[in-house]
């Protein structure tokens, strides 16, 4: 990642802090002015991406830190942790909005300026809208996975709005009271689905998943494109730390080959790899042929890929 993504995802990070404050504001306005226990709910939700924010703001500025003696790979990963704590902040919203509504399933109140209330609302679920598919579109396009998790629950508490405005409608119209602290119950359910995805996906993470199965195919396509005059490739693989790429393969060359031959093929892979993935950390081993292959293996003659385990 160079100095320009890395000085725009902490600023998108960083902007995520003050604006959460403000939809937080808006929210808890919009909760003073109905008692609607379902918007008490969206705005307590509110608190936990105030956190959320801070908390991303800080990891990623940890993550872009430059490999050191005791991190030798970088500190990409630290992005995953950001999300793991995410998902789990949202886990305590939903909690929290349950114990506040099942307080007023037995005796539900009428709200005040609920017209009002739904406005307010309504502004605060645009402009998270607006930041939801930023933070995403953002995160996606850099592999930034404290973005992206940042966004998910951003976007879930536009879900969440939107079902509190739908609720409180229906609790307007029809008269009955309990649709609001059921509204906010609605609200819990979902929250923890999006929290659990949250949560699932940042741990594939830190359990090094492999890159996408487009970004593996151009990988070897680029390998077996720039491979000429070696005899083949084998245990290829790949994992992905947030914005970084690792890739390590064996690159079987003729026994009488020099070594200066040998590393201008590696040379000539590297930079196409380069062009695919930009920043991909790339290891080869070379050996001479007779050794036996094993893994993931590379057919370099009829450049194509054939994914075979030993």
């Amino acid at each position: 990642m160079d100095a320009e993504t890395s000085k725009l995802i902490r600023r998108i990070a960083f902007w995520g802090i003050p604006l959460s404050l403000f939809v937080m504001g808006l929210k808890a306005l919009a909760w003073y002015v109905t008692g609607s226990v379902a918007l008490l709910s969206d705005a307590l939700e509110s608190t936990v991406n105030v956190i959320a924010a801070a908390i991303a703001y800080g990891v990623i500025s940890y993550a872009q830190k430059p490999a050191d003696d005791d991190h030798q790979f970088g500190h990409h990963k630290a992005e995953y942790l950001s999300a793991v704590v995410e998902g789990m902040l949202i886990v305590v919203a939903a909690i929290l909005i349950v114990w506040e509504a099942a307080g007023h399933l037995s005796k539900p109140e009428p709200m005040d300026a609920p017209l009002l209330g739904m406005a307010i609302n309504g502004v605060a679920a645009v402009i998270n809208a607006a930041w939801a598919w930023l933070l995403i579109k953002v995160g996606t396009q850099h592999h930034s996975p404290a973005l992206k998790a940042d966004g998910r629950h951003v976007l879930s508490d536009v879900v969440t709005s939107g079902g509190v405005i739908i609720g409180l409608v229906a609790a307007t119209l029809t008269g009955y009271a309990i649709l609001d602290p059921l509204m906010a119950i609605g609200v819990a359910i979902n929250i923890l689905f999006e929290g659990w995805k949250v949560i699932s996906q940042s741990v594939n993470g830190l359990l090094d998943r492999a890159v996408t199965e487009e970004e593996d195919a151009a990988i070897k396509k680029a390998i077996a494109e720039n491979a000429a005059g070696s005899l083949g490739v084998h245990d290829l693989r790949n994992r992905r730390a947030g914005p970084a790429v690792f890739i390590d393969f064996h690159l079987v060359v003729p026994e009488s080959m020099a070594v200066g031959q040998a590393h201008d093929i590696c040379d000539r892979i590297e930079n196409a790899l380069h062009k695919v993935i930009s920043g991909a950390s790339i290891a080869i081993h070379v050996e001479p042929e007779g050794e036996t292959p094993h893994g993931v293996r590379v057919n370099i003659a009829a450049h194509k890929s054939l994914k075979k385990r030993a």
